[in-house]
């Protein structure tokens, strides 16, 4: 049931543990998990992980310990996950993608004690990657260690076998050996002693424009929050999911991850960066439901096997290159988004409904999901704005994140628990959201405020989908001037664009100047997201 309280009294476990055992009663041997090669069903991930949860008790991890999860999406996230959370401890999912440096100040920063990491993936060699974090670490020595950097790490587990030249401690197998040390009805006491209001996990934003931090959820609010959104998109046993989101950051750990763990559904994940494969899993399991951006999917169309494949299982969802064309839209701006942040657990503004929307509603983000109080604040004034009037979104709700970590809540929240989202956009009169940009994006040029996603909406209609990014830079008679970027190998057409632009939008909100950039030159962080600074820098460059 749809629940504004997060106790509704209906039945719905509001621990991970507690949820674990039911859904393995429940629903046995669907599966879960299909992954590339391996299907993962409920049963087994609820006996994987007891194993192993079995396994760190063992080893002293202890209800409230911090362990850090360094995988990709996949079997061992989802057992890793509910094995630490089982046990009451907090689960801190890093990003595969992270350096040496950012994981040295994750894993410090958050006071991380413990760690399950893949040994490898892709081109990161993870152990050598946290050696070059942590020089003092020698594999070769049995654990556990000790660092003056991060003085409360202790124990970093890899799956698999022990590689050469490390110490046997070093590895899951090692850990999960232990396992036979603690008894089935040890575990099921501990797990008693989880309650709705401890940390289940704290998940790190991705730090575009700040260093990233570790946002706390705990078991309660985040499995009530993420029912809730099942329940408005029908989110069901029968329903089968494809993501290509990674579970380390929110979408993936509570939109894709969580929420199908809760509904019983199944969900579809590769680490395959060979098109044809990834191809072969979605023809294979036929996911009805797709979730993630629909433009990270644009190379799977451009395989020259796709036209042959059949897909016309995929019903919904916003992955709309794969999808069939009887369900793509006529413009991806002209359907509802999805609106969301690490802060309030995943979505914050959705609508059920995937048709075609009417021009005037171009860039609706759904409305407001059950349990969050809102209003939009006008900067300046401080008061609170109307409908149509565009100003800072603030929220207020028991789904909130519990805080951040190593911030006193008088930091994070206003003294009457609003919490400002930095986010700028405003309400129609049937309270649909529209968000228009970030409090340091928007662009003031010549008196007027310029939101980039708008501008940066109509280039992709016009650009069919080209990414593009909108920003200001310094003019001396203007304060900023409207720039864009186009992100592509080809060449553009910068004044028939300005044209196409100028009869879809106000004068000052057409850029004065287009970039082309191609693929290679856009500067990223590593995670994924546009490296603004850099950019800015660039562009000021060639102009």
């Amino acid at each position: 049931m749809i629940s504004a309280v997060i106790d509704a009294g209906d039945g719905l476990p509001l621990t991970l543990p507690a949820l674990s055992r039911q859904q393995a009663q429940k629903y046995g041997d669907h599966i879960f998990l299909a992954s590339d090669d391996v299907r993962l069903s409920y049963a087994e991930a609820d006996a994987r992980s007891r194993r192993l949860a079995r396994g760190l008790l063992a080893a002293g991890v202890t209800k409230g310990a911090h362990v850090a999860l360094l995988y990709p999406t996949g079997t061992d996230f989802i057992v890793g996950t509910l094995a630490i959370a089982r046990i009451g401890a907090v689960v801190l999912p890093l990003s595969t993608l992270s350096t040496a440096d950012e994981l040295r100040g994750l894993l410090t920063n958050s006071d991380t004690g413990f760690m399950l990491a893949a040994p490898e993936f892709r081109s990161h060699r993870y152990d050598q990657v946290l050696q070059a974090a942590f020089p003092e670490l020698d594999y070769s020595r049995p654990p556990p260690f000790r660092s003056l950097t991060a003085p409360w790490l202790r124990r970093i587990w890899f799956s698999g076998p022990p590689r050469a030249g490390h110490d046997r401690g070093w590895s899951i197998e090692s850990l999960e050996a232990s396992a036979d040390t603690i008894d089935e009805k040890y575990l099921e006491m501990v797990e008693a002693r989880v309650m709705p209001a401890d940390r289940l996990v704290i998940i790190h934003t991705s730090g575009s424009t700040s260093a990233p931090k570790g946002v706390i959820h705990t078991h309660g609010t985040l499995i009530r929050h993420s029912n809730n959104i099942n329940e408005v998109r029908q989110y069901d046993p029968e329903k089968v999911m494809f993501s290509p989101a990674p579970w380390f950051w929110v979408a993936g750990f509570a939109y894709v991850m969580l929420a199908s763990f809760i509904a019983g559904a199944r969900v579809v994940v590769s680490n395959s960066t060979v098109p044809a494969k990834v191809l072969d899993l979605l023809e294979r399991e036929q996911p009805n439901e797709t979730s993630g951006y629909w433009q990270s999917v644009n190379y799977l169309a451009a395989d020259p096997s796709f036209g042959k494949r059949n897909f016309a299982s995929m019903r919904r969802g916003n992955l709309y290159p794969i999808m069939p064309s009887d369900v793509r839209p006529r413009d991806p701006s002209l359907r509802h988004g999805q609106y969301g942040m690490t802060e309030v657990g995943g979505l914050l503004a959705t609508c059920p409904d995937e048709s075609d929307l009417p021009e005037h509603m171009r860039g609706s983000f759904g409305k407001i999901l059950p349990g969050f109080e809102v209003k939009i604040v006008d900067v300046e004034t401080g008061k609170e704005s109307g409908v149509g009037e565009i100003g800072e979104l603030w929220i207020r709700s028991a789904f909130m994140m519990e805080g951040y970590y190593g911030k006193h809540r008088s930091q994070v929240f206003q003294p009457d628990g609003w919490w400002r989202s930095g986010d700028v956009g405003m309400f129609d009169a049937d309270g649909f959201y529209y968000l228009k940009g970030r409090l340091g994006d928007m662009i003031k040029s010549a008196g007027a405020n310029v939101a980039p996603r708008e501008v940066e909406a109509v280039l992709s209609d016009l650009t069919g989908g080209l990414h593009s990014v909108v920003l200001g830079l310094p003019d001396p008679d203007r304060g900023q001037v409207v720039t864009a970027v186009i992100v592509t190998d080809d060449d553009i057409d910068e004044p028939a664009l300005k044209q196409g632009l100028a009869g879809k939008l106000s004068s000052y909100k057409v850029p004065r100047r287009i970039f082309r950039l191609q693929q290679r030159e856009m500067p990223l962080l590593s995670s994924g997201k546009v490296d603004m600074r850099k950019l800015t820098a660039l562009v000021q460059a060639r102009w």
